[in-house]
């Protein structure tokens, strides 16, 4: 931002500050000076650079502010308010505002406060002197002397305000309103613009005036031949000037400053001086009242700062009058309240100003950051990592051993792509910005970068033994539908993998198909392990999937199961579908998985548990059950479990076989059921009433035909 170090010194008394002086004063606060020019009449020009929350400074009061309230001046300063008397000094002409404006406010969350003034009987000429040279000095162009005084309040207060040419406005109306998807508005400077309902627009009864924020319209700007004049001091949601700004590549000051924040609070005293300063400049006379539309003002934030928490944090110790004195000329009032001071936070900064840590920063600002010892060692306490960061690292060492490569791939995908990995009744989180004209949309999933780090191997035409593995640790985003009628944003964190299903020829057979689904849950049980623990069982349940980045007949849900505890639900597993393949122009088939990091961490880490290992051998018995084709191994581990069979140790999967000797639509699952008794060597006559048990279990509730073996 541009200041005039004359203008400057109007806010200062004694207002004798230097470029040299300006320049250290404002660089310890915080803003370092970019450039030092002259302007065009020989005065000194500082370029200030002022962070993105400290709106407040966008203006020569502000920095004045800053000047006076640094504790590093040579010389003590006193901050200089500039006057905003009332300007109704002499009878109005003709009838109050009311008779002659209307004001409706439709937009209270967008526009917290509208108000509008009537000034009759303006002489609309060139600008005086004095007011010519402040605009000129900072690089503005002089108008004529009523739009040359909202220029000048902007500049000097950070308050954007507009003046609107009373007898153009239809109906002598100004409505606050959404703009009409189409309608189309004429700015000044800017041309004709095509409105979006997302768009907010001042309008009289028939059009729209002025792009709320942004900019004024054409249609109603004031010019030689005006002589009422309608003036308008508001504030915006940052969000909406900032969004409609956006679309239409409009920059404005106006819109700089109304994106950062401005409180309504500060409004009236603003727009109090700008109506003096254009009945000073202009001549013409205030019309009895003020319209003002918009919720009740808010309330002063009061915050409390303990000088013992401000001692500890910045290490050098603060009496509690001296930070009374180094808040109090940034507008914060203090008063004691036991061990602490409550801070009643002033309306100019209560966009930044909302913790007492906030307050801390304060002190250490304008007491001078030089006065804070810096030590020349540091003692460092050593922490365990945090159980997500450190059940993420082990999970990364365990794949990696098992030859899956991390990738760290982009936040964004395009539309199409994303809308392969969005659940039923969810939608993409979408931006608009213009350098992601492409790729606009967040990920839904981790998948998306995944399957396109795959394509470019693909292309690269690389090839791995056991084929490419590759997972990632990210966040994922969606909107799924609220309470009320915004939509909520959801972000989680979670882990993808994704895993080539080893083929022999160009189609893939299904019992190659079943491999690959076998390789990923042997990688998916591993991570359970780690997280839950040894004993955690893994089930997977197939159901149909809600997105189309599965082949609905390979898709499972995947839960764990422990002793003692609820199942955890844990994410999904399957064949890539198709169409997400051909999305990313793949022809290998890929099995693929989303598991929901916190889930995970909520089993890590496990509970360490130490056994004996066994003193006597174990008899293992392989059952060969010949089971409908769409019976889950699930329900086959839960039968042996469930049987509380005598001296029963475990099972194990030992094989799944499919083809004609199986029959049609029927498989043959192998089974490994282990017996041991810890105090003796077992018999294996005593292991075949249990095992006799199983089978005949089997026969009647999965409808098995056993073998046994």
């Amino acid at each position: 931002m541009l200041i005039c170090l004359p203008w400057l010194n109007r806010y200062l008394d004694p207002g004798d500050v230097t470029a040299d002086e300006a320049d250290r004063l404002l660089t310890a606060a915080g803003f370092p000076i970019e450039s030092v020019s002259q302007g065009p009449r020989g005065e000194t020009i500082l370029d200030v650079e002022v962070t993105s929350n400290r709106g407040d400074c966008l203006s020569h009061l502000g920095c004045a502010r800053e000047i006076a309230a640094s504790a590093l001046a040579s010389t003590p300063r006193r901050l200089l308010a500039p006057e905003s008397a009332h300007p109704a000094a002499t009878p109005a002409i003709g009838p109050p505002i009311a008779s002659a404006l209307t004001l409706e406010n439709r937009v209270h969350d967008r526009c917290p406060l509208f108000t509008a003034r009537l000034i009759r009987g303006v002489k609309v000429a060139p600008s005086p002197d004095w007011l010519v040279h402040a605009l000129e000095s900072i690089g503005a162009r002089s108008i004529n002397n009523v739009v040359d005084i909202t220029n000048f309040i902007t500049f000097e207060l950070g308050n954007p305000c507009h003046v609107f040419d009373h007898a153009k406005l239809a109906g002598g109306a100004l409505i606050v309103r959404p703009a009409e998807t189409g309608e189309r508005i004429k700015t000044l400077y800017e041309g004709e613009h095509k409105l979006a309902a997302s768009d907010l627009v001042v309008a009289d009864a028939e059009r729209p005036q002025s792009l709320a924020g942004v900019i004024g319209g054409y249609d109603s700007q004031v010019d030689d031949a005006t002589t009422d004049v309608v003036f308008e001091m508001a504030t915006w949601a940052p969000v909406s000037v900032r969004n409609t700004g956006r679309r239409l590549n409009i920059r404005t000051d106006a819109a700089y400053r109304f994106e950062r924040g401005i409180d309504p609070r500060t409004i009236e005293a603003a727009a109090e001086r700008a109506a003096a300063l254009i009945c000073s400049v202009a001549g013409g006379e205030l019309a009895q009242g003020v319209l003002r539309e918009g919720p009740p003002l808010p309330e002063s934030r009061i915050v409390e700062l303990r000088p013992a928490r401000c001692d500890l944090l910045l290490g050098v110790h603060t009496e509690p009058s001296r930070i009374v004195s180094l808040l109090t000329p940034l507008g914060i009032a203090c008063e004691p309240a036991g061990d602490a001071l409550r801070c009643t936070i002033p309306p100019h900064r209560a966009h930044d100003l909302t913790r007492e840590i906030d307050l801390i920063e304060e002190v250490a600002r304008t007491r001078s950051i030089d006065e804070i010892p810096v030590r020349d060692t540091l003692s460092i306490s050593i922490h365990q990592p945090q159980p997500d960061e450190a059940c993420a690292a082990e999970l990364a060492s365990l794949l990696t051993g098992l030859g899956y490569y991390e990738t760290v791939t982009f936040s964004f995908t395009s539309p199409k792509r994303a809308e392969l990995f969005i659940p039923a009744g969810a939608s993409v989180v979408a931006v608009d910005d213009d350098r992601r004209k492409a790729e606009p949309s967040l990920r839904p999933s981790a998948l998306a970068g995944l399957l396109g780090v795959r394509a470019a191997n693909d292309a690269a035409r690389v090839q791995l033994a056991g084929g490419v593995r590759l997972f990632e640790v990210s966040a994922v985003f969606g909107e799924h539908p609220g309470a009320g009628q915004s939509p909520q944003t959801d972000e989680r964190r979670e882990l993808a993998l994704l895993a080539d299903v080893p083929v022999t020829r160009k189609a893939a057979k299904p019992e190659e198909l079943q491999q690959g689904l076998r390789l990923l849950r042997g990688a998916i049980e591993q991570a359970v392990r780690v997280c839950f623990g040894p004993d955690a069982e893994l089930h997977a349940s197939p159901v149909e999937p809600d997105r189309k980045s599965y082949r609905p007949d390979a898709h499972a849900m995947l839960r764990v199961e422990r002793a003692g505890t609820p199942p955890v639900e844990i994410g999904r597993y399957g064949l890539v579908s198709d169409a997400a393949l051909a999305a990313f122009d793949l022809k290998h088939p890929l099995a693929a998985a989303e598991l929901n990091m916190p889930a995970l961490v909520s089993g890590y880490p496990p509970a360490p548990v130490a056994r004996a290992l066994p003193q006597f051998p174990a008899i293992e018995r392989d059952v060969s059950l010949s089971l409908p084709e769409r019976t889950p191994w699930g329900d086959v581990a839960a039968l042996a479990r469930s049987l509380g069979l005598d001296l029963f140790e475990g099972h194990a999967l030992v094989g799944v076989f499919r083809g004609e000797q199986a029959g049609a639509g029927r498989k043959s699952v192998t089974i490994r059921l282990r017996f041991r008794d810890p105090a003796r060597t077992l018999r294996h006559e005593e292991v075949d009433p249990q095992v006799e048990a199983f089978t005949a279990a089997a026969r009647e509730r999965l409808s098995a035909e056993v073998r046994t073996g």
